[in-house]
This record gives C-alpha cells, sequence and structure tokens, in this order.
C-alpha cells in the first residue's frame, strides 16, 4: 500500500500543471524526431544501447533507477513521471515493486507508447518467490488468500535477456518505421542478434562450468536475488533470506542452519550479493566446524551507479564476472 501512495500523489500534482506541460510537450515534440526510451533499471538500459550501438542519433534512452537504489525500495520522482508520461518506449520489470507503475501509464500523455513489462513477456517462465529449507520468513505476513509475488530479477537469466532483447529490437523497429526513419526496418533485429550471439555463447560457458563443477550447491548469507540462474543451470540453493526480502537480521535458527549445512556440503564459499557487509556470512562461518571458508561476492546488478557507466560498466561484463565467481565457488 505505500508503495502506491506516493506515486499517487506525484501524479496528482503532475496533473495540476497539466495545461503547461502540455503545451511545452507539444511543442518539443514538433522540434524533434527523436525516439525516447526510458528503462527503470541498468540491464535494461544496457541492453538497448547495445541493440542500437552506433544507430542511437535518432534515440534518446534515459535510465530512471542509476544511483545506486534498490530496485524494491525506489520510487519515481516528479521528472520521472514525466520522462514515462511523453516516451515512446517504456521498458520495467512488472514485478511487486512496480506497483507504481500502473497509476503512471493510466495518466500517460503519449497515448500511443509501447510498453514492455519483462515478467508478462515470460509469461508461464516467470517464476515465484521462494522459500527454501532454513530460509528466515519475513516479519510481515501476507493474506492467506494473496498470491505468491514474482521474483523480480528476471534478468540474471541469460536466457531471458535473450529473449528480452529481441522483443526491445522488434519495438524499436516499429517504432522507426512508424516515425517514417531511414532505417532498414529489420535494422535493429539485425543489431540484436550480434548481441544476442555473445549471450548464448557467454550462457554456454555458465552451463558448462556447472557441468565440470565439483557441487552443484550454493549457499549465501544475504538475500537470493539468483532464482532464474540457479534454475537455468539446475543448481541447488541455501540462503539466510529470499531475493525480494526486506530483512537484515537473521535469527539464531537461520545462522545455524546454514553453517550446518556448510559441514554437511563440504562448502568453502559462503556467498553474498554486492549490497552486503558481510556481517551475516561472517557468522555463519564462525559457527562452522572448520570456521576457514572464504566470501564470494555474485552481482545481482541492482546497484550500478551512473558513474559506472560512464566508465563502461556493461551487463556482459558484470555476468562474465559473474562466471569467474562461479567456477571458484563451485569448485
Amino acid at each position: 500500500m505505500v508503495k502506491k501512495i506516493l506515486p499517487l500523489l506525484l501524479i496528482c500534482s503532475l496533473l495540476l500543471f497539466s495545461g503547461t506541460f502540455c503545451a511545452c510537450t507539444k511543442q518539443e515534440q514538433t522540434k524533434s524526431d527523436h525516439i525516447s526510451v526510458v528503462v527503470t533499471l541498468f540491464p535494461f538500459y544496457d541492453w538497448v544501447q547495445e541493440i542500437i550501438g552506433d544507430k542511437s542519433d535518432g534515440i534518446d534512452v534515459s535510465l530512471l533507477v542509476k544511483n545506486g537504489t534498490d530496485l524494491h525500495s525506489y520510487q519515481p520522482s516528479m521528472a520521472d513521471i514525466v520522462s514515462i508520461s511523453t516516451c515512446d518506449l517504456f521498458i520495467y520489470t512488472g514485478g511487486e515493486s512496480d506497483a507504481w507503475v500502473d497509476d503512471v501509464l493510466s495518466s500517460a500523455k503519449n497515448k500511443d507508447m509501447r510498453v514492455i513489462n519483462l515478467i508478462d513477456l515470460l509469461g508461464d517462465n516467470a517464476k515465484t518467490e521462494e522459500m527454501v529449507e532454513g530460509m528466515e520468513k519475513e516479519n510481515h505476513s501476507h493474506d492467506e488468500d494473496s498470491e505468491a509475488e514474482y521474483d523480480e530479477h528476471v534478468w540474471l537469466s541469460l536466457k531471458n535477456a535473450v529473449m528480452f532483447c529481441q522483443a526491445i529490437a522488434e519495438q524499436l523497429d516499429a517504432l522507426c518505421l512508424n516515425a517514417n526513419s531511414t532505417t532498414d526496418g529489420n535494422f535493429y533485429h539485425t543489431q540484436a542478434e550480434a548481441y544476442i550471439k555473445k549471450l548464448r555463447d557467454l550462457d554456454e560457458k555458465y552451463q558448462q562450468t556447472v557441468d565440470e563443477a565439483d557441487t552443484d550447491t550454493l549457499l549465501f548469507g544475504d538475500r537470493f536475488p539468483f532464482r532464474y540462474l540457479t534454475h537455468d543451470y539446475g543448481l541447488r540453493y541455501y540462503a539466510a533470506f529470499s531475493g525480494c526480502s526486506a530483512e537484515t537480521e537473521a535469527s539464531f535458527d537461520t545462522i545455524a542452519f546454514l553453517a550446518k549445512k556448510m559441514d554437511e556440503l563440504n562448502l568453502t564459499h559462503c556467498m553474498v550479493t554486492e549490497s552486503s557487509n558481510h556481517s551475516i556470512a561472517q557468522t555463519i562461518i564462525q559457527n562452522t566446524k572448520e570456521k576457514d571458508q572464504d566470501i564470494l561476492m555474485l552481482d545481482s546488478l541492482q546497484s550500478v551507479l551512473y558513474s559506472e557507466i560512464e566508465q563502461g560498466v556493461s551487463y556482459l561484463a558484470i555476468m562474465e564476472k559473474n562466471l569467474d565467481t562461479l567456477k571458484t565457488a563451485l569448485h
């Protein structure tokens, strides 16, 4: 409920200035034939940039979450709502954290806007949040009749990324045709295929790593946003919290269970995500028999800063680094 209140207030404020805003927007639209793309998260931003490549003069791409904010706590600013309201293509995850999107889209000025909801795109392949043995239960309770929430970390599957990039290219080609662009109607499809080959090649390397691994289990002293990744390659996992959990403290029972699992499975690495302070992982290790396991980090790509993007960080580069970490964790 809280997630919906702020966007609604912002939308109401936006509508108060709609007359001035609309006049300005119309004036700008007559001056520019640019296609405007707005995305919520870094992986989507990077996919679009890879697909448009050198043919980016006529496409403006805006990233909303770019200051390290966790997707689960992000709320749109007035400027964000304005950007979405007038864009030609909007790309977002579509999970519980994006509950504010429906209200923004319902009041959008551009009624011809194209929208890609990635969880909707996955259809039956979308996965719900999962509680595995030993995982800390959240303090808040859900209604008994409420449906399970979708796992929002859809970009952590390279197989998903292939499907998403194909959909993005299709929409960009369609927008260019509608805008009477000189760009060939299949241009972005061709661009995407070159990038998709890189995604598929990396996917094969992940599979090879798992096939050659000494263990098929990962243990996280942290949240676990990698359900799509582990499902792709048949990996098992244990974790302190679910991927979308807001909890930060693990109980004694959770710590004891995970430490015992490390001993039982002879695991020599305790995993964390990029936002972890390592305290839970360190406590788990201190409760094992050997107490000498190390901590490895897998990057969930949720906290990429715009300054890092300017320095050239990319989705593929981070996923390649994750592969190197996985090789160590599984051997």
